[in-house]
């Protein structure tokens, strides 16, 4: 154990900002915090993953959809049969030899008659239509790969592919782009063609149009842009839009997504079978009631750490449910749990231990790093922190189990961050809260995670973290919080609260906004940071003060360098139920020093700022974000954005914080 606390403190020491030279290069009176304060959390709530951030086109595109996830749906569902020229045929779903266990089901197309009726000018054959997610939006010009895997039952035939807007009755669709192929053979092959638009649509449709009479079979029907994130398969401007908020690091893969769908440890998120080829991924009902295709898995969500230059925070189940499954929020707080015996424990510990060796073992020795390297990265993806449980009621059953897998993990690996959670709702009146943190402190636990979501009015006046014990082993990750609203006024409480965050990132190392996105018309939670539709991303004023938070990352804090006129000698801001604060960060990595300043009153406030300790070269930037306390982006207008503006560095001078304003000020020293 003595090995493991002297490689965890090693890592805990970097993510706080300390080492020698960072020491030498910062000016007195500095407080050591930590760099990694701002990320993401990422969890598949409100179509976040398909139809979302997961830049696949098609829906249901294996035919796995079921009445299981909602009442109506099943195999067809986001598929409609399609007979241009009266041809006749018949859809028949099976689950017999389909390409892999993980994946079964699949269509099974009768084609009795094709022919070419006259009012459809050339159109003809039987087959099956896909409009996406409410619609599929492509670009003209631009390339979208196409894949399907076909058998052919019969005698041989052309399956016509065609993007195309649909018309109404008695005219022909617009055509965007086709191809056609010969199937062929008896047995499950993946058919590939690139289709290029000849003009933008919002509303297009894919069809699959079967030419000549007989029996085929297609499952994994897919169309996905070429033109994705770094070319990795996620959607490009909702990628960016989460690169620029800088983040630090990424937990995923939920939340409540990781105790599964609420109908039984069957349907707990299992790593395993979410990465690996995509038709060989098994498929899941999502807690939030509707369907995860598990084409963003692990080996997606590593890889877009990578590139974001993110620390992946992976969160793993440890054998308890959720309380809040099957209406338990509403027995609250006297709600049961599921438990897993603890005979079958050690299946989760491998769950654990087997993600580690994945993440950072070596192909030559180890089967589940070959398992990387067969996915296209043989390098380590260099994991250092790992979840444990996602806001559990802090019960004897759950001490348990967690004791177990985290005695075993942290054996195994000692160089892990284990991070625990606070339970539900972490507040000091909360018994679960003090029982999450009694545990922590018994297993000197590296991180534990807390979580609530209030009112903006708590975000205002809660100074929480100023009474946190300065000599706790255990530090702090705000994993999930939010004000319970999209308005300025709700952001600057969040930006006010994380000043406070800042002045105590010696205890706190980690935070991140929850929900992170919400697909317009399947929204499951309000609010949320980042709202889209098919054609962009809706950024809400919360988003932008992530940003400032984002941008201005740095190892050390001075509190003594703004002072608010009005204000007691002395007095350090924000205070409780004072709506005004600043704060100063010095990164000495870029060296860059950021002070930034929030109001979320109606009286402007005058900040007499003295940067004289510092050498600060004769350009900065000032950014501000201010406008009307109930202002709110939305789908019709935008109202609120930052605005950057170049000015003369100045090492003592006055500001006049407007109301309800956030500003910025970043040097270079």
């Amino acid at each position: 154990m003595n090995k493991r606390i002297t490689l965890v403190a090693a890592f805990m020491a970097a993510a706080m900002g300390i080492n020698a030279q960072r020491t030498m290069n910062a000016p007195k009176g500095g407080k050591v915090i930590s760099d990694q304060l701002i990320g993401i959390f990422f969890e598949d709530i409100s179509s976040s993953a398909d139809g979302g951030l997961y830049a696949e086109l098609v829906q249901n595109g294996s035919f796995e959809f079921n009445p299981n996830e909602r009442d109506g749906w099943g195999p067809a569902t986001a598929w409609r049969i399609i007979r241009p020229g009266h041809s006749l045929g018949m859809l028949e779903t099976r689950m017999t030899d389909g390409i892999h266990p993980n994946n079964p089901t699949y269509m099974r197309l009768h084609t009795e008659r094709t022919r070419e009726f006259q009012d459809y000018k050339g159109w003809k054959g039987f087959g099956l239509q896909n409009d996406g997610f409410d619609g599929i939006s492509v670009k003209g010009g631009a390339n979208y790969d196409f894949s399907i895997f076909m058998r052919n039952i019969d005698e041989a035939k052309q399956v016509r592919v065609a993007l195309v807007e649909p018309a109404g009755w008695g005219r022909d669709p617009k055509l965007l782009a086709e191809t056609t192929f010969n199937v062929s053979d008896k047995s499950w092959k993946k058919y590939e063609a690139v289709l290029s638009p000849n003009a933008d649509s919002q509303k297009a449709s894919l069809q699959i149009l079967v030419l000549q009479n007989g029996d085929l079979d297609v499952d994994m029907v897919s169309l996905m842009p070429q033109d994705t994130y770094k070319g990795h398969e996620l959607r490009k401007d909702l990628a960016q839009a989460l690169a620029d908020l800088q983040p630090k690091f990424m937990r995923f893969p939920g939340g409540c997504v990781v105790h599964g769908g609420g109908d039984g440890f069957w349907n707990t998120y299992r790593w395993k079978t979410t990465i690996g080829p995509k038709e060989q991924r098994r498929q899941l009902k999502n807690t939030w009631g509707y369907h995860q295709s598990m084409g963003l898995g692990y080996f997606e969500y590593f890889q877009f750490c990578e590139d974001l230059n993110m620390e992946p925070l992976p969160i793993l189940p440890c054998g308890v449910s959720c309380q809040g499954a099957n209406g338990g929020w509403n027995m609250w707080p006297t709600q049961a749990q599921d438990v897993l015996p603890m005979s079958e424990m050690d299946e989760w510990v491998s769950e654990a231990i087997d993600l580690i060796e994945w993440a950072n073992g070596d192909p030559a020795t180890n089967k589940w790093a070959k398992m990387r390297a067969d996915a296209g990265h043989p390098a380590p993806f260099n994991l250092k922190y790992l979840g444990i449980g996602n806001e559990e009621k802090i019960s004897p059953e759950f001490i348990e189990r967690f004791k177990y897998i985290y005695e075993r993990v942290t054996k195994a690996h000692p160089e892990i961050i284990i991070v625990g959670t606070a339970g539900p709702g972490s507040h000091p009146e909360n018994p679960d809260y003090e029982s999450g943190w009694k545990l922590a402190e018994e297993l000197q636990m590296p991180i534990l995670d807390e979580h609530y979501y209030e009112q903006n009015k708590y975000f205002l006046s809660s100074r929480q973290y100023d009474s946190y014990p300065r000599d706790r082993k255990t530090k702090v990750y705000l994993g999930e919080y939010a004000a319970k609203d999209k308005k300025l006024i709700d952001a600057l409480a969040e930006g006010l609260y994380l000043l406070h965050v800042e002045r105590n990132g010696d205890v706190v190392c980690m935070t991140s906004y929850a929900p992170l996105f919400a697909r317009k018309n399947a929204t499951n939670w309000n609010p949320d940071l980042i709202y889209f539709d098919n054609e962009r991303p809706f950024l809400t004023c919360s988003y932008y003060v992530q940003q400032l938070f984002g941008q201005s990352a740095g190892q050390y804090y001075y509190g003594n360098c703004v002072t608010f006129e009005g204000d007691a000698a002395g007095v350090v801001q924000p205070q409780p139920d004072v709506h005004y604060g600043q704060s100063v960060i010095l990164n000495v990595k870029t060296r860059k020093l950021y002070v930034k300043l929030v109001n979320a009153g109606a009286v402007a406030k005058t900040a007499n700022i003295n940067l004289a300790r510092f050498g600060l070269k004769k350009q900065a930037t000032k950014t501000v974000l201010t406008g009307q306390a109930n202002d709110e982006n939305n789908f019709e207008q935008q109202p609120i954005a930052p605005k950057t503006e170049t000015i003369k560095a100045q090492k003592k001078f006055k500001y006049e914080l407007a109301p309800y304003t956030m500003v910025m000020f970043e040097y270079s020293l």
